[in-house]
């Protein structure tokens, strides 16, 4: 039902008895009240630093210990560097590495127990079609690796084929491409290529440097009966 004009007099009565001087003047002496009551009641700085000594301030918080703390002096501690994972390498060097230092890749499939029937579709047709070293499988983390997977080892020569072979076909897996040189640990964290995305690699614990007999073979074991398909 529609207001009627008749209605507005006794509203509008209401709100100015509601909001009278007589009323805001009562509102304003229970304010001030209340206000004065909530400052005797709030102890003073001083009283909470002596009720906090006391133990009494708060029931629900325990006291602080006394005693000595077994860190001593940290708050004057001067910032340290840490150590240098690499040292030796903050100065730029003098000339760039010659790329003979490559011996060969590595590739490393990753896969989880959502998508292993993609890895072992790929490692099918990696066997189909390249001459490499395949390893077996890794359903645990091995090495560096942190997650399941498998790899596959391939020559200089094959780089040019494999790595856009792998772009296209890799099912949407994670994969690791590092070279092998004489500084493994540089290998798996510097020179490594990823395709789609990255994770962690633990190769923090690597040799940075091994003799010429210790840097990676390659030997393969498969027997490759498809050319790689061509446009």
């Amino acid at each position: 039902m529609d207001r009627t004009t008749t209605d507005r007099p006794e509203n509008d009565s209401q709100w100015a008895d509601l909001i009278s001087p007589a009323r805001r003047s009562l509102l304003l002496g229970a304010g001030a009240a209340g206000a004065a009551t909530l400052a005797t009641a709030a102890p003073s700085q001083a009283s909470v630093k002596h009720l906090a000594a006391a133990g009494a301030y708060d029931p629900h918080v325990p006291p602080p210990a006394v005693g000595q703390s077994p860190w001593g002096d940290t708050v004057n501690e001067a910032t340290p560097a840490p150590v240098s994972l690499r040292p030796g390498e903050q100065a730029l060097p003098e000339k760039p590495q010659p790329f003979t230092r490559i011996t060969s890749y590595h590739a490393h499939i990753y896969f989880d127990e959502d998508n292993h029937y993609k890895a072992e579709r790929l490692r099918q047709w990696v066997i189909e079609r390249f001459h490499v070293e395949l390893g077996n499988w890794n359903l645990e983390p091995r090495g560096p690796h942190v997650t399941p997977s498998f790899y596959f080892g391939f020559t200089n020569d094959l780089l040019a084929v494999i790595v856009p072979w792998l772009q296209l076909n890799s099912l949407g897996l994670t994969i690791l491409l590092h070279p092998n040189t004489d500084d493994p640990r540089a290998d798996h964290l510097d020179y490594a290529m990823w395709i789609n995305r990255t994770q962690p690699v633990n190769a923090y614990r690597m040799a940075s440097h091994v003799g010429p007999e210790e840097v990676e073979k390659i030997l393969p074991n498969t027997n490759p009966s498809i050319v790689p398909e061509r446009g």
